[in-house]
């Protein structure tokens, strides 16, 4: 049976993630639970931010893997992530397309009760 994503991107975020790719190559995305940057997810090279114990990858955006901080995940655990992009500059200025102009941002849908069972294991950062 084919497990359910907790994790998709809009055609604009895909885009974006093209140019970026082009320039930077492998890249990974990361949300943190608060403060400053951590209310959008930054993109950032791969390997150009360090994880902490038990944060937890929800997916990949084509191959790029989707990490968020793991008290964030407790709260956000049973919700679907679609990876968008807006015009403007997002909080912190850390993320890859910041001097772009741009910024992505998260839209959350919750799943159903009936989904839930269905979800896509998570990869947990040990």
């Amino acid at each position: 049976m084919q497990k359910l994503p907790r994790l998709a991107a809009t055609d604009s975020a895909l885009d974006l993630i093209t140019r970026l790719e082009e320039k930077f190559g492998a890249l990974m995305f990361y949300q943190a639970g608060g403060c400053c940057e951590g209310t959008q997810p930054q993109c950032f090279e791969k390997g150009g931010f360090y994880l902490r114990l038990g944060d937890v990858c929800i997916g990949r955006i084509r191959d790029h893997e989707f990490w968020i901080d793991k008290d964030l995940y407790e709260y956000w655990k049973t919700a679907h992530f679609t990876l968008d992009v807006a015009d403007g500059f997002g909080p912190g200025g850390f993320s890859l397309e910041t001097p772009l102009g741009k910024t992505f941002r998260i839209h959350y849908r919750l799943f159903t009760g009936d989904e839930i069972p269905q979800l896509e294991d998570v990869k947990v950062n040990e």
